[in-house]
């Protein structure tokens, strides 16, 4: 058989053991034109991790429209090339996966199951496992020995009425054990393929599910130090079984976390983890594997003791993790999840086995819901949330597997109850609680109130509450201007509700920031939120009698910002939320950074925000100065670019609180078709600029202008004409297939901004002002319904004839403002 000769020996047990004979010296064939590959032990590692990997990729997106996750499809991927289905065809058993191949995969298998472990403890955050909160250590706790208590009995009970063979007797409390468990690493996979970390309650079960971690690894570590006990004579060997971790994890958290700690300090501030950080940390992981098996406890708990001694986040936490995600995550994790479900065999299966692991495993996926939803009262959540977190606790993935695996190496398990074990409480328990999960979340989403949420509804001398959104320092004095334009004052006061989005590299929970004006320390890769909130600081201490400033800071990977962007608005009631465009401009004009993940956050935040929402095109560079409004002390010239539709309506109305800032130049600039007339249309459209123009006839820096055009060629040549007058130009997003703009969004880049705010933004117009694109609040992607409500209010009665214009929808003006006011612009495309 090539390098490798197969003896069989059957012992009187009647156990089959296989002895393996290899030639050290030939490992790697000379090419298939002399010798099989697959007879050798390299090409044939390389082949199985490719089977191996490309099996469970397409089963993983078969399964992915019924929305299961990839723990699934990995475990699946073996079972299909084992003993349950291919492993049948001697192809398969004999050159596939043959068993002097065993060795070298199990070995790959290990190897990836111990750094993803590593990898785990780096991105776990060391103070929230051991200060998670009071609700968090509640459930953990209730759950967890609740849970072992009611299966172990439950075990006890089948055990003393039911006739079980001795290995099923055996078996049962293992199984009834492996209920309680509630690993970090299996919830937190399933919530972060889930989209669902971000949540108020995947932040609750990742809490919980830390802090019984730390229980978890304490119990499993009494559990080894017992059973190396029963293998120690003398009392010294019994004290250095029982000392010899305790000792290993107090050197690792006051001697090694503390150099690493001081090394990282020693680094020039800003340079990258250089690669001798990274073979240091390799080295040491190996010596850890190497000293939690000599002193008697598993690999593994070496692997987490230094993972989690490693700082979370950058620089080196996150240099890790990038580095480790690919060939760990990617290749060598899914082939020991595969070797498990290699070693599955289900004809081997007994029905009375079946049913009775299949009660246990039952009965303790009910308990957690039951627990749970008896605790309501303790933790304030709603019967739906205790049901949903009751899910997420019973998530299975890396612990349960590893669990079982060594239980079966020890023969606690035979190959019949692993097989059980893993088909019903691993496989079968994830392909049921993940759609349940994300059917009660759809149902969440589907209760949810909707009101009106715009700066056109809101009611007069309302608080206008602003969620802006910020990424990076630059993006600031642009943004600090547009507050200011706002025109706050105690009358109609403004709440500023500051989230600086920071992108989640090197953790494994995502972290949602309160600021307070005593902060306290934050994490090193927030840093930069501090010095985004103190610019903000100033703005509100400009103008602290009308000005609140309520800062936040979200942790987390992009895919997820825009759930926690429209969550943060609907918790604190925001009217419109304000966010930075994916491209920045460089001193001379061109584009300097391009962010997909940016554009793809404003994308969905368009879709799901429960808000009027804003697009900002910074282009306060290209002013030659960055300074803010109140700095400059000049007027600030904005542009309100109006064609009709609700989001056009939006525009107007904050172009008319704007108007009220006796430092702001506001033009309104309204766009007709020659030509074209819809009664309906122009008579909403009518009223709302009327009652902008008479709130207005006596401020002398209000302009309105209307341009009557013949087609989308005269509108762009009139936007054109806008260059370099404003500073800021606001425009509505998207204008009812208003014939004007036919063919000018046949080359448009950023469908984000709508047709008319791509072409502002375009750099082939030369613009150097901001655009702001608006889009009035949308409910499940619909507009609530257009109305007829003013964009200003008629406070105090001052006007009583723009209600008489507004009630009776006539369209011409009937106070001092009129078609030869000074203010009052008209420009007619005469061309053919």
């Amino acid at each position: 058989m090539g390098n490798a000769a197969v003896l069989n020996n059957t012992s009187s047990t009647s156990t089959t053991q296989n002895i393996l004979c290899y030639d050290p010296e030939d490992v790697s064939s000379n090419g298939y034109k002399v010798r099989n590959p697959l007879k050798f032990p390299a090409p044939l590692m390389v082949f199985q991790l490719a089977v191996i990997s490309l099996t469970s990729l397409i089963i993983d997106a078969g399964l992915k429209p019924l929305g299961q996750p990839s723990l699934v499809a990995q475990v699946l991927g073996g079972i299909i090339f084992g003993p349950s289905l291919l492993g049948h065809l001697e192809l398969v058993r004999e050159t596939m996966f043959p068993t002097r191949g065993v060795m070298a995969l199990e070995t790959a298998a290990t190897f990836g199951v111990l750094f993803n472990l590593f990898a785990i403890g780096v991105e776990c955050d060391s103070k929230r496992m051991f200060r998670p909160g009071k609700k968090a250590v509640i459930i953990g706790v209730t759950v967890m020995f609740t849970s072992l208590g009611s299966t172990m009995a439950l075990a006890m009970l089948i055990k003393h009425f039911v006739v079980l063979d001795p290995l099923l007797a055996k078996a049962l409390p293992i199984v009834a054990a492996s209920q309680c468990v509630i690993g970090f690493p299996n919830v937190c996979s399933l919530l972060k393929e889930m989209q669902l970390l971000n949540t108020d309650q995947g932040r609750l079960a990742t809490s919980s599910a830390m802090f019984c971690d730390i229980i978890g690894l304490t119990l499993a570590s009494v559990g080894f130090i017992k059973l190396q006990l029963e293998k120690e004579h003398t009392v010294a060997q019994k004290m250095g079984s029982i000392l010899s971790p305790l000792i290993l994890v107090i050197f690792t958290v006051f001697s090694i976390r503390p150099a690493i700690k001081k090394t990282l300090r020693l680094r020039p501030e800003g340079k990258p983890v250089g690669e001798n950080y990274f073979v240091c940390v390799l080295v040491l992981v190996l010596l850890y594997i190497l000293t939690a098996e000599t002193i008697g406890q598993h690999y593994l708990f070496g692997s987490l003791v230094l993972g989690m001694a490693i700082p979370e986040g950058p620089p080196l936490g996150a240099a890790l993790i990038r580095k480790l995600h690919y060939p760990i995550g990617k290749v060598l994790y899914p082939v020991f999840l595969t070797t498990s479900g290699l070693k599955t065999d289900i004809f081997t299966i007994h029905f009375k086995s079946l049913w009775v692991i299949a009660l246990l495993v039952l009965f303790g996926v009910l308990v957690k819901i039951a627990i749970m939803m008896i605790i309501t009262r303790y933790t304030g959540l709603t019967f739906q949330d205790s049901v949903i977190l009751g899910l997420m606790l019973n998530a299975r993935g890396i612990c349960d597997v590893v669990f079982f695996n060594i239980w079966r190496v020890s023969l606690a398990l035979s190959d019949e109850h692993f097989a059980v074990a893993i088909m019903l409480s691993v496989v079968l328990v994830m392909v049921i609680i993940t759609p349940l999960i994300r059917f009660l979340f759809r149902a969440l989403e589907q209760q949810a109130p909707t009101m009106r949420r715009t700066i056109q509804h809101s009611k007069p001398d309302s608080e206008l509450r602003i969620l802006v959104c910020v990424h990076d320092l630059q993006s600031v004095p642009t943004m600090v201007n547009l507050l200011e334009a706002s025109n706050a004052t105690e009358q109609s006061p403004i709440c500023v509700i500051a989230l600086v989005l920071i992108e989640l590299v090197g953790r494994a929970a995502p972290l949602l920031i309160t600021h307070n004006h005593s902060q306290g320390a934050i994490p090193q890769d927030a840093s930069i939120s501090l010095q985004i909130i103190n610019a903000l600081r100033q703005y509100e201490l400009a103008f602290e009698s009308c000005v609140t400033l309520q800062p936040f800071t979200d942790i987390t990977h992009y895919e997820l910002m825009p759930e926690d962007i429209s969550r943060l608005a609907l918790d604190q009631n925001a009217t419109i939320v304000i966010l930075p465009f994916h491209k920045h401009w460089e001193i001379d004009g061109s584009i300097g950074t391009v962010s997909r993940a940016i554009q793809t956050i404003n994308t969905k935040v368009l879709r799901k925000a429960p808000c009027s929402v804003g697009i900002l095109v910074d282009r306060g560079i290209l002013k030659g100065s960055m300074a803010t409004l109140s700095n400059q002390g000049n007027i600030y010239h904005v542009a309100v670019v109006y064609i009709g539709g609700p989001d056009d309506a939006e525009s107007l109305a904050y172009g008319a609180r704007m108007a009220r800032h006796k430092n702001v130049s506001i033009t309104i600039i309204r766009f007709l078709m020659f030509g074209y007339d819809n009664a309906r249309e122009r008579k909403l459209d009518n009223s709302l600029i009327e009652a902008v123009r008479y709130e207005n006839s006596t401020n002398e820096n209000f302009v309105y202008e209307e341009h009557v055009t013949r087609d989308g060629v005269g509108l762009s040549a009139s936007l054109r004409g806008l260059e370099d007058r404003f500073d800021l130009i606001v425009v509505g997003r998207h204008h009812e297939h208003s014939p004007l703009l036919v063919g000018l969004g046949a080359w448009s880049e950023c469908p984000e901004l709508g047709v008319v705010g791509d072409f502002l933004a375009s750099t082939d117009i030369g613009f150097t002002a901001s655009i702001l694109v608006v889009q009035q609040q949308r409910v499940r992607g619909k507009l609530m319904g257009r109305t007829m409500k003013p964009v200003v209010n008629n406070q105090n009665g001052q006007y009583p004839e723009m209600n008489n214009a507004i009630n009776n929808g006539i369209s011409t003006p009937r106070v001092s403002v009129s078609s030869d006011h000074p203010r009052w612009e008209i420009t007619i495309d005469r061309t053919n």
